[in-house]
């Protein structure tokens, strides 16, 4: 028992050099010390587990010898192609503008969609996807998060087991931590008639790409190169409302044709290539018309100037009007957080639609330790009380709309691989702007006075979880 204690005390003070030399931000920097030294052993442990960059190191080196990326070739602040320039050319400066902005904070040129569709949740998307994947001719790739082995699971699995039997390449990519409940047994079927699986990363420890704390977040469906899924939603029992411990499951997905689709294959092939090692190699897309401007923000800790928040922040300095966002789990930082205030201050109508309940009880509450100078600033906030809210959209005035995977937390902006699409489309705008009034409708808004009289037991356990939200 002495040697146990003597090796955990060895283990917590030689982590905290390490944790310093990695130069994360002063917040989480001072969080990961907080929980080190405050929670002996354990706090070793877990920033072990979670704390560490490895993966983010080994992926840079990883991912670098492969180039089959066309849209990289281009300057960051044109377009994928003619069409999309046109389109471009024809907005208002300050749109023109933003665009650059976004293109150079996220490095890729602008790109257009040639229609996009809003899929309202899973009772929309997975209809449009299962339709998609029974019309495919060449090409399926597949990337989520979180596929349970559950009968929609295993619905799907049979439906690319049966594309594969007719001659389409049908290539799973799934987040190991996500889809940890889906067993080899699941996939044999789909991998005995020729499917490509892979982990995105492994819940196995002898294998390099192990790690709990970076993890796949995209939402990514791409049909023959032509047709892209972009969104919030994953495969699962509970998407569609069938879950009782989460009610009706609130979410949004979009499909997109156009040259959008050819950033987001190479997403998809960069994220393959990490995994397996595999370049896909597929002829361009054929020449489409434009006809709404996208932005696609391919966030992760492989990013060095971290795109996905400095896109969200500028959306909202960008915002005059209103700025209106939905969100899974709301546990901002310093920069976000302050975005928001300052929109309010300036009297943009500043609204958040997070969620009241979910599968994460401490983030809800840490959340809520921001919530006293949020309403200080103005913003107002609604938590979604007719269910779960997993949707990750926002509407800024009345020409810019968001749909991704990322929620409004240190991990989404940080830590995990997310995908965002960033729309110029009054129409689309309009349409978000409604599920959003719907769902304002069926929350629960904080009343500033009654919020401010919460129990004290609720009060200490933000004020105790709040130093942890950057590791959250």
């Amino acid at each position: 028992m002495k040697t146990v204690l003597i090796l955990g005390y060895v283990a917590t003070w030689s982590a905290i050099p390490h944790l310093l030399m990695l130069r994360k931000r002063p917040a989480a920097t001072l969080a990961w010390l907080w929980a080190i030294l405050f929670i002996p052993f354990l706090g070793t442990l877990i920033y072990g587990l979670f704390g560490t960059d490895r993966l983010k190191r080994r992926r840079l080196k990883h991912r670098a010898p492969f180039t089959a990326r066309p849209s990289r070739e281009r300057a960051p602040d044109s377009a994928t192609d003619e069409a999309t320039e046109s389109l471009v050319h024809a907005l208002p400066q300050r749109d023109r503008q933003f665009l650059r902005l976004l293109s150079r904070l996220n490095q890729l040129p602008v790109s257009s969609a040639e229609t996009l569709r809003i899929l309202r949740d899973a009772r929309e998307f997975y209809p449009a996807l299962e339709e998609r994947i029974i019309q495919a001719k060449h090409s399926i790739h597949l990337e989520f998060y979180l596929w349970r082995g559950d009968e929609t699971g295993l619905g799907f699995l049979r439906l690319l087991t049966a594309a594969v039997h007719r001659g389409v390449t049908v290539r799973l990519l799934l987040d190991g931590v996500g889809s940890f409940g889906l067993g080899a047994a699941h996939l044999v079927e789909f991998r005995k008639a020729g499917g490509s699986f892979s982990w995105f990363q492994s819940l196995d420890p002898k294998r390099s790409r192990f790690l709990l704390n970076l993890r796949n977040h995209r939402k990514l469906q791409i049909i023959d190169g032509a047709i892209a899924f972009v969104g919030g939603m994953n495969i699962g029992r509970e998407y569609e409302g069938l879950d009782r411990r989460f009610g009706h499951w609130r979410d949004v997905q979009v499909e997109v044709t156009g040259s959008v689709v050819q950033p987001l294959r190479e997403a998809f092939a960069d994220d393959w290539f990490f995994a397996t090692g595999e370049k896909i190699r597929e002829a361009p897309a054929a020449p489409c018309a434009a006809v709404v401007p996208v932005h696609v923000i391919v966030g992760g800790a492989d990013r060095a100037n971290e795109p996905m928040s400095k896109s969200i922040v500028s959306l909202l300095h960008e915002a005059t009007s209103r700025a209106w966002f939905a969100t899974g789990y709301f546990v901002p930082d310093d920069v976000l957080l302050s975005a928001l205030e300052l929109a309010a201050s300036r009297g943009v109508d500043v609204r958040l639609l997070v969620a009241k309940k979910f599968n994460s009880p401490w983030l809800v509450i840490a959340g809520r330790s921001y919530y006293d100078e949020l309403l200080a600033a103005g913003v107002r906030i609604f938590e979604y009380s007719a269910g779960s809210n997993h949707a990750k959209i926002a509407v800024t005035d009345e020409r810019w709309a968001m749909v991704g995977s990322a929620n409004l937390d240190y991990r989404s902006m940080r830590l995990n691989f997310e995908l965002n699409l960033i729309v110029r489309s009054p129409a689309h705008n309009a349409e978000l702007s409604r599920i959003l009034e719907r769902d304002f409708g069926l929350s629960m808004e904080i009343d500033p006075a009654v919020f401010a009289a919460r129990p004290l037991r609720q009060r200490w356990a933000e004020a105790a979880l709040r130093p942890l939200s950057p590791v959250l």
